[in-house]
C-alpha cells in the first residue's frame, strides 16, 4: 500500500524506549550536585531531548545553578567545567542508568510493522552520545525494533533544535521532500526539530517526558488523572509546534492516515 508519508522518524527515550523517560533524569541530578548544584526532575526535564552537553550546559545556566556552582568553587563556571562535568560525571552516570530502561514501550512492534507494510521508512534522531545510543540500539534490537536508519546528534554540526538529523535520516534513506516526512517525538526540542525541518510534529504524550511518570503509576491512575496529564502534556507539546498528538504509538498510524487526508 503507498503512502503519501514516506519516512517516520522516531525519538527514542519516552518516545519508543523507556516509559517516562527516566533514563536522562538521574544522571542530571547526579553529575549536578557532584558540584554543589540542585536540580529538579523538573528543571531537568524542561530542556529534554537536547544533546545531553548542551542540556547540561543549560542546566547550569539556572540562576541557582550558577550561584551554587560559584559558592562551592569560588568562582563562576567556565565551558571547560561543563566539559569536565559531562566527560568525567555524566557520562559514566548515564551509561549505568541505562540499565534496566531500554524496554521498547507498548505498540511500538506492531505500529513499525503497519508503517512498514504501507512502504513507510522508519529513522530515528536522539538526544543520547554515541555510547548511550548504542547501547539502547543493541537492546531495542534483541526486542525485535531495527530501524531503518540511526541518525546521532554526533553525526550532524548541530544537534536539536536544528534539523540536521532528520534531514541526515532523509538523505540516507532517499526521502524528499520534508512534506512526505513524519517526526514523532516527546520534548518540545523534538517538536522544533520537526518545525526546523519542515516535516510533521507529532506529540506523543503517555509514555514522555512532559507526563513524566512510571508505567505502574500510569496504570494505577485513575482516569481523570491520566486526562490531566494529557491535557498538561498536549498544550505544551502543542505550543512547542506540534501538529498533533497521539496519546500513545497505538494512535500513531491513523494518525498518519488523518495527516494524509488533510495533504491530498
Amino acid at each position: 500500500m503507498s503512502s503519501l508519508i514516506k519516512l517516520v522518524v522516531f525519538d527514542w527515550a519516552g518516545t519508543t524506549v523507556d516509559f517516562g523517560s527516566y533514563a536522562p533524569v538521574v544522571p542530571f541530578t547526579q553529575a549536578m550536585a557532584k558540584h554543589g548544584m540542585t536540580v529538579t526532575p523538573a528543571e531537568v526535564r524542561g530542556p529534554m531531548g537536547l544533546h545531553k552537553r548542551d542540556h547540561l550546559r543549560l542546566l547550569m545556566q539556572l540562576p541557582a545553578s550558577k550561584k551554587a556552582f560559584h559558592h562551592q568553587h569560588g568562582r563562576d563556571w567556565i565551558e571547560a567545567d561543563v566539559e569536565k562535568i559531562y566527560q568525567q560525571d555524566l557520562i559514566p552516570i548515564q551509561m549505568a542508568a541505562l540499565e534496566g530502561h531500554s524496554e521498547l514501550l507498548p505498540h511500538v512492534l506492531d505500529t513499525v510493522e503497519t508503517l512498514r507494510t504501507r512502504g513507510i521508512k522508519i529513522g530515528t534522531s536522539t538526544g543520547y552520545f554515541r555510547e548511550a545510543a548504542l547501547v539502547v540500539f543493541a537492546s531495542a534490537k534483541k526486542q525485535g525494533y531495527v530501524p531503518d536508519c540511526n541518525i546521532l546528534p554526533d553525526d550532524v554540526p548541530q544537534a536539536r533544535p536544528a534539523p540536521w538529523m532528520i534531514f541526515r535520516n532523509m538523505e540516507t534513506l532517499n526521502v524528499f521532500p520534508p512534506t512526505a516526512v513524519v517526526k514523532v517525538g516527546d520534548t518540545p526540542s523534538d517538536m522544533a526539530e520537526a518545525r526546523n525541518a519542515g516535516c510533521w510534529a507529532i506529540g506523543v504524550l503517555a509514555t514522555g517526558s512532559e507526563v513524566g511518570v512510571t508505567k505502574p503509576e500510569w496504570q494505577n491512575a485513575s482516569a481523570a488523572q491520566r486526562e490531566t496529564w494529557l491535557k498538561t502534556a498536549r498544550e505544551k507539546m502543542m505550543a512547542a509546534g506540534a501538529h498533533d498528538t497521539i496519546d500513545t504509538m497505538e494512535d500513531l498510524p491513523e494518525k498518519i492516515r488523518e495527516l494524509e487526508t488533510k495533504m491530498n
